[in-house]
């Protein structure tokens, strides 16, 4: 339910707390983030020289399998953040309870569901119909089918990362999540020494290892909002006699949004699978390998921005992200800007030379970090139900424009088409979007 509030302050920043859970979710991916981007290049280059082109391509596409299905927590991340940061004592708050045993329920059978689907796929042979030629023939359908399970389990045990977002320790989770690369890499190079053919079933290491990460952030959030974590837990097995919370109002416009930004932003690659072939798509997989470090850290430090805003709307204050989004694009730019100056040199390494990356590829990601980072703080600013509702009609939206401008100019201009796609469905119906949203409404004027 909307409903309009005084409002003590309203400023242009958050002051000192904003930036100080900011500073401590960025700088804990900025420390993270050197040795990943290392050890990814040094893993993608582990990957090519022992099992080819063809299967770090795979790889690729099925790890952004992933990616594509966020929708799979049903919203659940919005009533959770929302819930925990607006409580003053979330530890022992019984609506923070009935949240997290709607939640815990609703992820479980969300979970039941993926699984039925990722056996209904491979049991019809379906995947590679979905996935296209960058799918290895021959083990690549069973391989997707264990990626699709794995992300089912995944499901209920990533709670713990909502919560310690909504607790303002984005940082924790950050740290937790950066021990993936080097995991991994220990794991495919342990592959390689003891010769095992697995080149088909790569992606299958990096979401077991996402796997056990998540529950480890789940038992440090138990830990850290005891004891309704646990009491939770065990309600959400009571299904007659336990009733949970209320969370339709965000969850739905949040559900919408999981649908329909994957399906814009992280089908590139399925794209490329179909229109072009596996030399285009490693060139595309490498270059988003190479930027993607740039949006963990603007993700790392924006999702902070979720509960400061969340709190600041429950006592009635409010904070103009104005300023916080032109910051965060400059930091973005900046940073997509040392990348692509390094780009021959990483990808020269990373490939062995065997794949180049062309200028306006380089470029394009650019200019999309650059956009990823200004709308970032836009959307946070905008996670109360009027504000969900609002994003999830725009990114609807976006969806036909941006997988439309990708598949047409996949054929004309390659990896690139993809990336121009989405810097157009971005900077209209994010970036511009939600800053004439927050312009119309005003600091003077918060929902809850």
């Amino acid at each position: 339910m909307s409903a309009s509030l005084v409002v003590r302050t309203a400023t242009d920043s958050a002051g000192p707390g904003l930036w100080a859970a900011v500073r401590r979710s960025a700088g804990a991916k900025l420390v993270v983030l050197p040795v990943s981007a290392l050890l990814g290049v040094v893993l993608t280059r582990l990957v090519i020289d022992a099992f080819g082109v063809a299967a770090f391509a795979q790889y690729g596409l099925l790890v952004a399998l992933g990616a594509l299905l966020p929708f799979a927590d049903l919203g659940m991340a919005a009533a959770v953040m929302n819930a925990v940061a607006a409580s003053p004592d979330p530890g022992s708050d019984p609506h923070v309870r009935r949240v997290l045993v709607t939640a815990t329920r609703a992820l479980l059978g969300s979970a039941a569901v993926l699984i039925a689907a990722a056996l209904g796929l491979w049991v019809l042979d379906l995947w590679p119909i979905l996935l296209g030629e960058g799918l290895l023939p021959g083990q690549g359908p069973a391989v997707a089918t264990l990626c699709l399970l794995l992300i089912a389990a995944a499901l209920p045990v990533g709670l713990g990362q909502r919560i310690l977002a909504g607790l303002g320790s984005n940082h924790l989770s950050v740290v937790v999540l950066g021990a993936q690369t080097p995991l991994v890499l220990a794991a495919v190079a342990l592959l390689v020494w003891w010769e095992v053919p697995a080149g088909a079933g790569l992606a299958v290491v990096a979401y077991a290892v996402t796997l056990i990460l998540s529950a480890v952030l789940t038992v440090i959030a138990a830990r850290r909002l005891h004891p309704v974590v646990g009491l939770a837990l065990r309600d959400a097995m009571r299904l007659r006699t336990v009733r949970g919370a209320r969370v339709l109002d965000v969850a739905w416009p949040m559900l919408v949004q999981m649908l329909a930004l994957p399906l814009a932003m992280q089908s590139d690659r399925i794209v490329l699978s179909h229109r072009t072939g596996s030399t285009v798509l490693a060139e595309y997989n490498l270059a988003a390998q190479m930027f993607t470090p740039v949006w963990a850290v603007v993700s790392a430090g924006g999702i902070t921005l979720w509960s400061t805003f969340a709190r600041a709307r429950a006592r009635g204050e409010s904070v103009s992200p104005s300023s916080t989004a032109l910051a965060f694009g400059a930091a973005a730019a900046v940073m997509a800007g040392a990348v692509a100056l390094l780009s021959p040199v990483l990808a020269g390494f990373a490939s062995g030379g065997r794949i180049t990356l062309g200028v306006p590829l380089v470029l394009a990601f650019v200019v999309l970090m650059t956009l990823q980072g200004l709308k970032y703080p836009l959307g946070m600013a905008m996670t109360d139900a009027a504000g969900l509702r609002y994003q999830a009609v725009m990114i609807v939206l976006m969806l036909p424009v941006n997988v439309g401008l990708s598949w047409w100019l996949a054929g004309h201009l390659g990896a690139v088409g993809p990336v121009v796609g989405s810097i157009v469905g971005v900077a209209a119906f994010q970036c511009l979007a939600n800053a004439w949203y927050v312009r119309r409404h005003g600091p003077g004027r918060v929902a809850a």
